[in-house]
């Protein structure tokens, strides 16, 4: 498959909704201009991604978009993490460079070497991860003058087991970890998202992932924004690594159609 520009989507929701559910790291798809780039064999690169794709995510976003009162917007990446990551900061304010995990990622979950250590980030940044920002901050826009204000449910995923890219997996590892913001992300909405998802078992709170994603053009300014992340323990709802839904991926569908509902309202 090859990709013209735009390289993810937005599916409308009801124009009366405020809600977006943003899935920034489903997909397994890398352009082959890309992939010749990536230093892995086919094999190695198919089990990297079993490991660092947030497997089946826009599968529950679509379903929670059919099942929700008040239909979401979805914002979908369609290419896989390893092109860009859209949700870090393309320059030095980000931490995870730390282990070569920037906007590009030069190293792998398990720091082998992804891409030449030299190699130069600024190609794929301006090809696909800038596009992305600005059309995340258009449907942000979009929602705010619509509706008033917007609501990003940021939709991830994240292993049993801490993998050694990880700077802060060191916390708890509960089914369902929410990652909040201290400007972005409302007492309403949090409480929302504990009740919502209480019949998944335990829920925590910036452990082991933190923050949540708000476009830079609104982010600690605009407080009609606000944002919560989802992220849900794999073990839950499929089988790792890169497996198979299992039947817990319905009992997702119902809780974060539930939070949903209660976000829009």
């Amino acid at each position: 498959m090859t990709f013209a520009a735009p390289s993810f989507e937005l599916l409308p929701g009801a124009e009366d909704s405020p809600v977006i559910l943003h899935v920034p790291h489903s997909a397994r798809e890398i352009p082959p201009a890309v992939r010749a780039g990536i230093l892995l064999d086919d094999r190695a690169l198919e089990r990297e991604l079993d490991h660092i794709v947030d497997a089946h995510t826009s599968e529950l976003a679509e379903a929670v978009s059919g099942m929700a009162e008040c239909q979401p917007w979805r914002f979908v990446n369609r290419l896989a993490r390893l092109v860009v990551d859209p949700e870090r900061f393309p320059d030095e304010r980000e931490e995870m460079l730390a282990v070569g995990m920037g906007a590009v990622y030069t190293r792998t979950t398990h720091l082998a070497e992804l891409r030449a250590a030299d190699s130069d980030p600024e190609p794929l940044i301006e090809r696909y991860f800038r596009p992305y920002a600005r059309a995340m901050t258009d449907a942000v826009a979009d929602r705010l003058a619509a509706t008033g204000r917007a609501v990003i449910i940021d939709v991830h995923s994240y292993p049993t087991e801490r993998l050694p890219y990880e700077l802060h997996g060191g916390g708890p590892r509960p089914p369902v970890c929410l990652g909040t913001d201290s400007f972005h992300t409302p007492a309403k909405l949090l409480a929302a998202a504990r009740e919502a998802f209480a019949e998944c078992g335990e829920t925590g709170l910036d452990s082991p992932f933190s923050g949540t994603y708000v476009p830079l053009e609104f982010y600690g300014t605009e407080p009609r924004v606000s944002a919560l992340m989802v992220e849900i323990r794999r073990d839950t709802y499929m089988a790792e690594p890169g497996g198979p839904v299992g039947p817990g991926l319905t009992r997702l569908t119902r809780a974060l159609a539930a939070l949903v509902d209660a976000a829009a309202r």
